[in-house]
């Protein structure tokens, strides 16, 4: 039987280190409260303080099995109880604990922050199967 996994490991960069201490504790009022949820907020990842007391850069990981919507709705909510803006983006990987076929590949994703919105994200399968079938100008 074969494991499945999402990988990510990206930096957000909130601005001050008061406000990276909120983006904590939101994080672990969140983690709390998702004991009891159907639909977690906060699963998925973990967040730590990347140059700790003094910094204001994120560091978010995921903890084994990463959940990349979950990453993305976290930021959002980050960027309005914040005040966040400018771009930010991240990239993750599909990997697999044995050789199986579509079972590797990975995306990015690219938020900005001001307006709350995603603007633009890729696939790498999605990009190899387009640019295969002679779709993709770039490739």
């Amino acid at each position: 039987m074969a494991d499945y996994f999402t990988h990510f490991s990206c930096l957000l960069d909130v601005g001050s280190p008061d406000k990276a201490a909120r983006a904590l504790a939101l994080f672990q009022e969140l983690r709390a409260a998702d004991h009891d949820a159907d639909d977690p907020e906060a699963a998925g990842f973990d967040l730590m303080r990347q140059d700790a007391p003094e910094g204001s850069t994120l560091w978010i990981h995921d903890d084994e099995h990463g959940d990349v919507e979950a990453l993305i709705r976290f930021v959002l909510r980050l960027a309005e109880e914040l005040d966040l803006t400018g771009l930010w983006g991240f990239q993750y990987a599909l990997t697999c604990s044995r050789p199986r076929l579509d079972a590797f590949g990975g995306g990015a994703h690219v938020i900005d922050l001001g307006t709350r919105n995603s603007i633009g994200w890729t696939s790498s399968q999605e990009w190899l199967v387009a640019a295969l079938n002679g779709e993709d100008g770039d490739a």
